[in-house]
């Protein structure tokens, strides 16, 4: 039986932009979600916005490798970063005052990654 990868261009190239961030800005956090982002579709994560609420506090800030879902509630505002959201969990988190950004959005906004907790 043949190997199979991933063949979606757009994670593939999250992928490499992750592992290069790492390398220029010496922040193994990248390393860490690329290679989670590049487990199978069977093995990435799908974090529902009550894990989200419980493993954080207020205005914290988490990367999800993978989907964020609008199971559960949340109440405090939180900035999260995932590679996709469902249209309720983008509902939650921003009536909860909080931000949906998308993975490369915050590694701009915090290239060293500091503070930054992955959830899933």
């Amino acid at each position: 039986m043949r190997e199979t990868r991933t063949t979606n261009p757009e994670l593939l190239e999250l992928i490499r932009f992750l592992r290069k961030q790492s390398r220029e800005n010496k922040a193994k956090i990248w390393k860490a979600v690329a290679e989670k982002l590049a487990a199978s579709r069977r093995r990435r994560a799908a974090v529902n916005v009550s894990r989200i609420n419980r493993y954080t506090s207020k205005n914290d800030t988490v990367v999800v490798p993978g989907k964020v879902l609008g199971a559960g509630e949340l109440n405090h505002p939180v900035t999260v970063a995932a590679f996709a959201f469902s249209e309720t969990a983008k509902q939650k988190i921003k009536k909860a005052r909080g931000k949906c950004l998308t993975i490369p959005e915050l590694v701009k906004k915090n290239p060293k990654g500091s503070n930054v907790k992955i959830i899933g």
